[in-house]
């Protein structure tokens, strides 16, 4: 049987037309995001020095990026900091989340009387229970990554619960059928099927606990050397270094940006081939 001829003007066209497409769906989703940035940006710049309004008030862009160059030592040191209470309160809030949904799941006898506590737990505000928290681990990281600990938990164990719940009944019974045990049920079926809910809580807990360690830092944190992002922010507005403030708040919220487009992308890796969540459709 002869071996087919490819073209390879047919070849070059394709990939081509590839190109084009990813360049197009780059074009479209990061352009416009970009034009208004360096529109809202310029506008801040200019306005600002239109109306003369001192930087202590509300400093314009460029002093912005003055001070965080100025203080680069520091500052990274302190985003350094916060970066690691928050990937430990992170982690820990995974571990103890799904570990702690896939133990209610597994009996609605134990969700009815535990999971109402978890939502009482949500419910009380950090800075009421901080200084509990700080009595009994001490001032510094360990409160820290306590407290963001108990603010990213309760997405991770609510949206895995709901994923747990949500599978689908023709395939439990189709488990069932085959004598599978509990476990069985829960590991190979269960578990892989909220995965996309697992991912979703993933999204929302890796933003929070970066919000929960710099809210540690001002409950439970210590200053020098070893303080983060909210020892620096508290810093700099006693000092009335708005500048230097606002670098401290824009480095927290690109560290939350960061955190959320890893778990994107490993997110990404994990459903792409099968859920339709993150299926690419093909043209």
């Amino acid at each position: 049987m002869a071996s087919e001829v490819v073209n390879p003007i047919t070849l070059s066209k394709k990939e081509s037309l590839r190109k084009h497409s990813v360049y197009k769906r780059f074009r479209s989703k990061v352009f416009p995001p970009v034009i208004a940035f360096i529109v809202f940006i310029t506008l801040w710049q200019f306005v600002l020095q239109l109306f003369n309004i001192p930087s202590y008030l509300l400093p314009k862009p460029i002093d912005i990026i003055s001070a965080a160059f100025g203080n680069s030592a520091s500052l990274i040191d302190s985003v350094l900091t916060t970066a690691i209470e928050s990937v430990l309160g992170f982690l820990l809030s995974i571990i103890i989340g799904v570990s702690s949904a896939v133990l209610l799941a597994s009996s609605r006898i134990i969700e009815k009387s535990i999971y109402p506590y978890a939502v009482i737990l949500q419910t009380v505000p950090i800075v009421a229970i901080a200084p509990i928290i700080v009595i009994w681990f001490g001032a510094g990281i360990n409160s820290i990554i306590v407290i963001t600990f108990l603010i990213s938990f309760f997405p991770m164990l609510s949206n895995t619960l709901i994923g747990l719940h949500s599978t689908d009944q023709n395939l439990k019974n189709l488990f069932y059928l085959y004598n599978a045990n509990r476990w069985q049920l829960m590991w190979r079926l269960r578990i892989p099927g909220a995965l996309p809910y697992i991912v979703g809580g993933l999204k929302v807990s890796c933003t929070l606990s970066v919000i929960g360690a710099i809210v540690g830092e001002y409950i439970a944190g210590i200053g020098g050397s070893q303080g983060g992002l909210g020892y620096a922010i508290t810093s700099a507005a006693m000092r009335l270094e708005t500048p230097y403030l606002f670098a401290c708040g824009l480095s927290a919220s690109l560290l939350g940006i960061s955190f959320f487009l890893i778990i994107n992308f490993i997110s990404k890796r994990l459903l792409s081939s099968w859920h339709e969540s993150e299926m690419k459709i093909e043209n």
